[in-house]
């Protein structure tokens, strides 16, 4: 059987037809999964490949662990690649890299988590001492024993180890003290009162006789 000319020629243009639309769909998917971002998280480190992105445009990558910056926000062109090393850590992280596509419409962004492992031989924090306040005890009041007939001395305002100060005795007369001074007349007053007039009348007349006897000179 001879196949006409005519249908191989069809068959020709539909396998050329199916193998363009073939080929353009790979090309066309090509950069569209390679906006998917490549990243891995190990116990230590992030690696992060971004390619294929449309450049000349603000497209910005921010990874943070368990909400803390590890990569504060970066802006990036066409590619962008990076490892960072992740802090010493006893407990698992939760690592987010968020992608913002700044070409129109922002299709290829990206918003996704991924744990970091505990590496082995890392050192188990010690939980911090719990600090414990000692029950402070209970004031029980006693009532000191009274023994009849005896009283409790209270205390003295005069401190210790100081010399109180305390007033003066006063002497008591002695009983061979002088006795005070007579303030009546004594009777030796008349004598002396004599004497005293005899010595006034000795001297008027020794006076006497002197100027008579400068007179009868003259």
């Amino acid at each position: 059987m001879t196949i006409p000319r005519r249908s191989w020629r069809g068959a020709g243009v539909l396998a050329a037809a199916a193998v363009v639309g073939l080929t353009g769909g790979v090309i066309s998917a090509g950069p569209a999964a390679a906006h998917t971002p490549t990243w891995a998280v190990t116990c230590d480190e992030v690696t992060v490949d971004l390619k294929y992105y449309t450049p000349n445009v603000p497209n910005t990558v921010t990874v943070t662990v368990d909400g803390k910056d590890l990569l504060p926000t970066e802006t990036f062109g066409k590619e962008f690649s990076k490892k960072l090393t992740l802090p010493q850590h006893s407990e698992k992280l939760t690592v987010r890299l968020v992608v913002k596509d700044g070409s129109k419409g922002g299709n290829y962004s990206y918003d996704g988590e991924k744990t970091a492992d505990v590496c082995e031989g890392e050192p188990t924090p010690t939980p911090p001492p719990t600090e414990s306040t000692p029950a402070e005890p209970t004031p029980t009041e006693s009532t000191p024993s009274e023994t009849p007939g005896t009283e409790t001395p209270e205390p003295s305002d005069t401190p210790s180890g100081e010399p109180s100060e305390s007033a003066p005795a006063v002497p008591a007369p002695s009983e061979s003290a002088p006795p005070l001074a007579e303030t009546g007349s004594s009777s030796a007053t008349p004598v002396i009162g004599g004497a005293a007039l005899a010595v006034l009348l000795a001297g008027g007349g020794i006076l006497w006789a002197v100027r008579k006897r400068r007179t009868t000179q003259a």
